[in-house]
């Protein structure tokens, strides 16, 4: 196995809590890895005056996985001030978000499914101006980057039907019917793509009727593809009915070797320093993180020892259990290690 690279870069909050600790296992898990930190986030602006130092960019660029903790984002515009999560995307072309997410042991309904979010374009790429008495935000979408993104969503399903045995499926959403051009050309995109994968059973709906049935019926889905606001939406709405977000896992990939790894559930700076944040999501990351560098086997123990910890405890407090971050960690741990 060729030696690999990997990033941790904590963050703020409960990140600066849960990277440490996942890293560490990770460590344990795939011992010829090596590993790199840098600092990167509000803290990081604040005490340098950049949220994404050089440094850790260049670090970024030669890594070949990141492991990110979370970024506290000031609500207000902060001169110098730019999100560096959307920065690292941006510079290392990490154009596919996916966010996986399962219904809990014994939970119903039962689903298991998969976000394929376009990770560049849409509202995010930050172009707003203002107008007389408000302003405007620019939506932009391409041709370009749908079709890659479909693509990458249509790849993504036939994994996911390998894994749960079921036929290939997978589900377009769009707000077409209102956003004529923009969604209209995403829309389109993703069909002609999808034409090419005949396995693939294809369907579409809008992100209003998605986001009801989400609620009512998950396992109707199994890979949903949509553009970049739309996947950041539902897939915070998954992430509720798969335990909370303390559970959900991202992953942030191009078409180049560098991907990136992070939790969902943000900064948390409510129970930041506490040491109850739920480790969890960072350590599904970890599993992510280790498929990406072909470290499929130790990848399968530590998902086989989450799931064990998901199902039996211990639990932190946002899954009703009174455990620190640190006893789950060593409980992950034990079991991955038996």
């Amino acid at each position: 196995m060729p030696a690999a690279t990997v990033l941790l870069i904590p963050g703020d909050g409960i990140g600066a809590e849960v990277v440490p600790l996942a890293g560490r296992v990770l460590a344990l898990l795939a011992p010829d890895l090596e590993f790199v930190q840098a600092e990167a986030g509000w803290t990081c602006f604040r005490r340098q005056g950049e949220a994404l130092p050089a440094a850790t960019l260049a670090l970024a660029r030669r890594a070949d996985a990141i492991l990110f903790g979370a970024v506290q984002s000031p609500s207000e515009d902060v001169p110098g001030y730019k999100s560096p999560i959307l920065t690292l995307r941006r510079e290392l072309d990490l154009w596919a978000n996916l966010r996986p997410a399962r219904s809990l042991p014994g939970h119903q309904p039962e689903f298991d499914l998969l976000i394929v979010r376009e990770n560049s374009e849409d509202l995010y790429v930050g172009r707003e101006r203002a107008i007389p008495g408000g302003f405007v935000a620019e939506r932009v979408i391409t041709g370009a980057a749908s079709q890659r993104i479909a693509e990458r969503a249509c790849t993504q399903a036939l994994h996911h039907a390998a894994r749960t045995g079921r036929r290939p499926h997978l589900t377009i959403v769009h707000k077409a019917n209102v956003l004529k051009k923009t969604d209209g050309l995403f829309r389109t995109s993703c069909l002609e793509v999808a034409a090419r994968f005949p396995t693939i059973q294809v369907d579409e709906m809008l992100v209003d009727a998605a986001a009801m049935w989400l609620v009512r019926d998950p396992g109707r889905f199994d890979v949903i593809v949509t553009t970049n606001l739309f996947g950041d939406i539902l897939s915070d709405l998954i992430a509720g009915l798969a335990g909370g977000l303390g559970l959900a896992p991202s992953a942030n990939l191009g078409s180049g070797r560098v991907a990136l790894f992070e939790p969902v559930h943000g900064s948390a700076p409510d129970i930041a320093g506490c040491g109850i944040a739920n480790p969890l999501a960072t350590l599904r990351c970890v599993v992510m993180l280790l498929h990406h560098l072909g470290r499929d086997e130790p990848a399968r123990r530590l998902e086989a020892a989450i799931e064990t910890v998901v199902a039996n405890g211990p639990h932190t407090p946002d899954l009703g259990g009174r455990a620190t971050t640190q006893e789950v960690v060593d409980a992950v741990r034990r079991y991955a290690l038996a």
